[in-house]
């Protein structure tokens, strides 16, 4: 080789050598810049709270801020598409649940495949639904309302945060066990009928944990659809003889990010949010909400995931079979 050659070959592997320096450093400088955070809800709902208490504390993990972005509409469909489309860069995730991720796809035709269109990130934690009446109402029991119900078909009104979402799943499961029918009026997230039922619009809803306990004593709830009580004086549905109801009701609280993300940036999110799950302010944060801190990381989330896509796909074909 020529000094000539050998001159533009070392000038070569220099140039190479600078390069990948330099994009392993931007990779190493990841997120350098904020995260958006799309939630497919309505602001007031127990997604948007518990954002809340996650953007709080996660930049100290990440290192940047997240900023949560409202995109309530179509069952979740309009927020969850907007992220499908995002570029998977690690700076655009989806705070959802699993009825959302898993479940809709078997009701509807999607713009988008869940379980193509996005990797698991963590599960933050899960909430047990109850079903909540305005504390005025005249139905102090389930079983006053279900029997009122029983004799008026279609007169009691069912506010819930959308089609197939978390409120009315759960609802829906809760009047099948139960035989009644009743009116369901949607709404653009569990904010948004929690407002219609406190206007007197709807007669109950479904609401979580973190959304009750910041109601106060304006409402009363008569049951919550799990194994284990979540407060004190109020009874499970197994206890009122619905046992059944709880396995297909609790709502997995998950931040998902667009497939084709990095590997380590996905890994770099993933360690943060544990880092988080341990931190002790967002632990009592959480406790102020009245929520879990049951974490768990995307990667053992998404065999739960897949579980999740068999079950809602017998639960779906049970439900709109008759």
């Amino acid at each position: 080789m020529s000094k000539l050659s050998r001159r533009a070959f070392q000038a070569a592997a220099f140039a190479a050598a600078v390069a990948l320096s330099g994009t392993a450093l931007a990779a190493d400088k990841y997120p350098d810049k904020p995260i958006t955070m799309i939630i497919p809800l309505g602001a007031g709902g127990s997604h948007d709270l518990n954002a809340r208490v996650m953007t709080s504390v996660l930049p100290q993990y990440l290192g940047e801020p997240v900023v949560v972005q409202l995109m309530p509409g179509g069952s979740g469909r309009i927020g969850t598409a907007a992220a499908a489309k995002a570029k998977p860069d690690g700076y655009t995730l989806l705070f959802t649940h699993n009825f959302f991720d898993e479940l809709q796809q078997h009701v509807t035709k999607l713009p988008y495949d869940p379980n193509k269109d996005f990797v698991p990130v963590a599960r933050t934690n899960y909430a047990p639904p109850s079903l909540v009446v305005r504390a005025d109402s005249k139905f102090k029991t389930l079983k006053g309302m279900l029997a009122y119900a029983k004799a008026h078909p279609g007169k009691v009104k069912f506010g819930h945060s959308g089609n197939w979402g978390a409120a009315m799943v759960p609802g829906a499961a809760l009047l099948q066990a139960a035989g009644v029918k009743m009116t369901l009026v949607p709404y653009k997230g569990g904010g948004p009928a929690m407002r219609g039922l406190l206007a007197g619009d709807v007669d109950f809803t479904i609401a979580f944990p973190s959304v009750i306990t910041s109601q106060g004593d304006k409402v009363r709830t008569l049951v919550t659809l799990a194994d284990k009580r979540v407060f004190k004086d109020v009874p499970t549905s197994g206890e009122l003889g619905f046992p059944g109801v709880a396995s297909m009701a609790t709502m997995q609280r998950v931040v998902l990010a667009p497939a084709g993300i990095p590997k380590d940036r996905l890994a770099k999110l993933r360690k943060a949010f544990a880092e988080m799950s341990h931190d002790k302010t967002y632990k009592k944060l959480l406790v102020k909400l009245g929520e879990n801190d049951e974490f768990m990381d995307g990667s053992k989330y998404e065999t739960m995931r897949m579980q999740q896509d068999k079950a809602y796909a017998g639960l779906v074909k049970e439900l709109t079979s008759k």
